[in-house]
């Protein structure tokens, strides 16, 4: 696909210019002046004048000295990587430093980290239903800094978490209510349009005609037209009531009715365009000067809102297009796929495919549609832009599809990657695609079934399935047979056979040409080995490879799909950056729920659920694990399930709740599902599983001598299949139990052979997601350094030490002396300790805020309180001391 030209993006990026009938909202504007919030939301139906508005508040804001970029959003938008990269155009408007010659550009961090006051516009924001843009744009508004502010105008409530914002008070909301003018602002608006018009409406009539319309924008606007013609004696408003859309409708067909017929024609045939311009236009109306028209119509202020600055671009009121394209397929149905192709060709023409299929399909011209598919979908395919693909052929009848048999296993990976591999396989037995009597296409689709099988966790099968599919290799079919290799060179490392698999790896890079989903799934793939093996820096190198390699614009490492991007997001988590690895779920977390990849699934929403612990949202933090368990339960996986228990349980243990860990360990304890797990090499349990599980919880409240026997066990078996992160990760507990049975020096010498070992490799959360009892031990081991018993002259050793020291916190003092029940200075009340137990479940100060309904400053005020009555001298300590007294759990 080619980029927009940059006349068309410029369009996006510019509020509509002013028009001279144009009321100032001096009060909206007023009342945004002064809120101090992260967003504001201007939400109303079609004809309430939201953008207008908008610019309004953009002119005030520039006006201020304030910064600020505009982003008009289109259905397009919701391709992640689309979107990502408009918003980094507009967002270098505000005057962020650029990134250098080739270097990646994050709008996101660039947002969050920008000192100076700003604020970004997103327009037409309904139009994006995309959960994975949706989630960044979560993230824009939940990190932005101070000074920063986000301005939507959307018809409809957007999925942005709207309810934490309005409780932490900010969020500003124009609605409806606020947006209807005011009868002094109808009187504005008629004295403005009277300027240009002989007639001049009685005030009597203003005020008729502003309580019948209820103050609705386009109902007023749409009636100064119709008024132009009728004249103010001919009874026009005394004969019309109400406001809703039939009104709307009554007004624009009056408008329309009686305008010159090639006007008429002309608004009715280009109806169909998002924007206009007068060359596209004059591919859909060739007997007309476009041009001209499009210069009379701008001029008369009457149906075009200009997009751009130089006056050559504009599109119609919302709403107004909405009558005319409704209009046009009742007076001229025939004419509609004519138009569709005439601006399809035009499209194509101009090298502009996407837009050329859209409107293809969106005519109902699919045999068109096919033919252009027929000429790039091989190309976008290998592009990785399968969302895109799933769309399209998901709106063709499934018996003009059959006619085109090569676009037919196009359209089983589009599902495959998209929706899944359950939907892929339901629509391979229906296509014939396994019997066709085309050579090509039966490959294809037989090449599909081992990974298809895999994606369903029927490993065994996958397998069997793909040895047939690997001896009739090669087929001729570079990307079929790429997906191939990588598909059982994955299947062959989960059955432990990780040289074959590599070997499988070297012949899909040999096979995959110029196919960049198939660089992007190689790539994954042996970063995830790298991964498991021990070389954490390898893999992530390769794993943003593979995400950056479906798009030729590399800004934020946020394309590709989730394949990869989960597993970088993991990478990127587990070297401690979790801003960036927050920000990458937010992209590849929704899309790794769609297509239903169990271990994508779990790894996703275990990294969630632990982003949110760390940043004491625990409701945050069970509620991803919920999430899990139910698309477990709902896509009959018994292993997400159980993935779900298993961090669930690590989570109570870490709160201290020793009971109910236990039983989540009981309810994923599952001995058909984890003696299968034994015998395979699943990403999502590499440190995961219930062994190391039921471990943890013996060191933490049962017996550590019992869990060093299995520790060593395990170690053994992770050593010998080179599972090296799991035996690093094994070490970290087996310190901890030498920590727990009172064999200090033992404990110090085993934390530091692990630190030796991930200080090479960078791991940090391996060893920080165990608790503040590891965090205990490394400050042991600090020590030890200081005083010279365990003396080291690395300097890696010696940085990684200190920036694990530095994200661990001080060091617990759950082992100091508890006063005495009546030793306390006076008794806690009930407020504090309902904090205690929040403190000690391990929520934030916002969250227990939000959470208790007091503000930030009361939670504080009760923290000193609970320390100075325990005589406690950190969060920590106090709840040790609580603990010991028995005052909480």
């Amino acid at each position: 696909m080619q980029p927009p030209t940059p006349r068309i993006l410029e369009t996006k990026l510019n509020p509509p210019a002013f028009v001279a009938t144009q009321v100032p909202r001096t009060a909206i504007g007023e009342e945004v002046a002064a809120a101090t919030v992260k967003l504001v939301l201007v939400r109303a139906p079609a004809g309430f004048g939201k953008t207008t508005a908008m610019a309004q508040i953009r002119e005030r804001r520039e006006a201020h000295g304030v910064a600020t970029a505009w982003l008009t959003l289109d259905r397009a938008d919701n391709d992640v990587s689309r979107f990502l990269n408009c918003l980094a155009e507009a967002v270098q408007r505000l005057g962020v430093e650029e990134p250098r010659a080739n270097a990646p550009f994050d709008a996101v961090a660039a947002l969050a980290a920008h000192d100076s006051p700003f604020t970004l516009f997103l327009d037409d924001f309904e139009r994006v239903q995309e959960p994975a843009v949706l989630g960044v744009v979560r993230e824009i508004v939940e990190h932005l800094p101070r000074g920063g502010q986000i301005v939507i105008g959307s018809r409809s409530l957007p999925d942005l978490g709207l309810g934490r914002l309005r409780a932490r008070g900010q969020l500003l909301e124009i609605d409806t209510d606020r947006l209807r003018f005011s009868l002094e602002e109808t009187s504005a608006f008629f004295g403005l349009r009277q300027l240009h018009a002989a007639r001049v409406l009685p005030a009597d009539m203003v005020s008729q005609l502003h309580r019948k319309t209820e103050g609705w924008v386009a109902a007023i606007w749409l009636a100064s037209m119709a008024l132009e013609r009728h004249g103010t004696g001919t009874g026009f408003i005394e004969r019309f009531s109400g406001s809703d859309r039939a009104v709307a409708d009554y007004l624009a067909e009056d408008v329309l009715a009686h305008q010159p017929k090639d006007i008429r024609d002309f608004l009715l045939r280009t109806s169909i365009l998002r924007q206009l311009d007068a060359s596209v236009c004059q591919a859909l109306c060739p007997r007309v000067d476009c041009a001209a028209i499009l210069e009379r119509l701008a001029a008369s202020n009457l149906f075009l809102t200009p997009v751009s600055g130089d006056g050559d671009a504009w599109r119609y009121h919302s709403l107004f297009a909405d009558f005319l394209r409704a209009q046009l397929a009742r007076e001229l149905p025939g004419e509609l796929e004519r138009l569709h192709l005439a601006a399809s060709g035009w499209y194509e023409s101009h090298d502009r495919p996407v837009p050329a299929i859209d409107h293809a399909i969106e005519g109902g011209d699919h045999p068109y549609a096919l033919t252009l598919l027929d000429s790039y979908a091989t190309q976008f395919l290998e592009q990785g832009r399968m969302r895109m693909l799933a769309r399209w052929f998901s709106a063709i009848p499934e018996h003009q599809l059959r006619e085109h048999p090569f676009l037919q296993p196009i359209s089983l990976w589009a599902t495959c990657f998209t929706h899944g591999p359950w939907d892929a396989m339901r629509q391979l037995e229906k296509s014939g695609c396994l019997d066709s009597p085309i050579a090509e296409v039966r490959a294809s689709a037989h090449t599909l079934v081992p990974l298809l099988l895999a994606m369903q966790d029927r490993h065994d099968e996958a397998y069997e399935a793909g040895r047939q599919s690997l001896a009739r290799l090669p087929t001729g079919l570079a990307f079929a047979d790429s997906v191939l290799l990588n598909a059982m060179a994955h299947i062959l490392a989960v059955r432990g056979d990780p040289h074959e698999a590599r070997r499988l790896l070297d012949a899909a890079r040999r096979e995959q040409g110029n196919s960049t989903f198939n660089r992007m799934y190689t790539e994954s793939l042996a970063g995830l080995f790298d991964l498991q093996e021990g070389r954490l820096r390898q893999a992530t190198a390769r794993l943003r490879m593979a995400v950056d390699s479906t798009h030729a614009v590399s800004y934020n490492h946020s394309h590709g799909n989730a394949w990869a991007g989960v597993l970088y997001a993991g990478a990127v988590y587990e070297t401690n950056q979790l801003v960036q690895a927050e920000h990458l779920l937010n992209v590849y977390l929704p899309l790794a729920r769609d297509v239903g990849l169990p271990d994508h699934m779990i790894l996703s929403h275990v990294m969630r659920s632990r982003l949110a612990f760390h940043a004491g949202d625990i409701d945050a933090a069970f509620q991803a694990l919920t999430e899990l368990e139910y698309l477990g339960h709902h896509g009959q996986l018994p292993r997400v399930v159980a993935g779900a228990k298993l961090e669930r349980s690590r989570m109570l243990l870490l709160q201290g709740n020793g009971p109910a860990s236990h039983d989540e360990l009981l309810r994923a304890d599952d001995p058909a599902l984890w003696d299968s797990e034994r015998r395979q090499r699943l990403p999502a349990h590499d440190l995961d599983y219930l062994a190391l599980a039921k471990a943890r919880w013996e060191i933490a409240f049962g017996d550590a001598r019992t869990a060093l026997g299995a520790l060593d066990a395990e170690l053994h078996a992770a050593l010998a299949s080179a599972r090296n992160r799991r035996a690093l990760k094994l070490r970290v507990l087996r310190a901890l139990a030498l920590q727990r049975i009172g064999d200090a020096a033992a404990a110090i010498e085993q934390i530091g052979e692990v630190l030796r070992t991930a200080s090479q490799e960078g791991f940090m959360r391996l060893i920080l997601d165990e608790g503040p009892t590891v965090s205990t031990l490394l400050h042991r081991y600090a020590a030890a350094m200081h005083e010279g018993t365990r003396g080291s002259s690395d300097p890696i050793l010696a940085d990684h030490l200190q920036r694990l020291l530095q994200a661990a916190g001080p060091a617990s003092s759950g082992e100091a002396e508890a006063p005495a029940a009546d030793a306390m200075k006076e008794p806690l009340t009930r407020k504090e300790i309902r904090v205690l137990q929040l403190l000690a479940e391990g929520y934030s100060n916002n969250a227990m805020a939000e959470k208790l309904f007091v503000s930030d400053s009361t939670v504080r005020t009760h923290l000193r309180n609970i320390n100075m009555k325990l005589d406690a001298k950190s969060r920590t300590q106090a709840v040790a001391i609580a603990r010991k007294l028995g005052v909480i759990r």
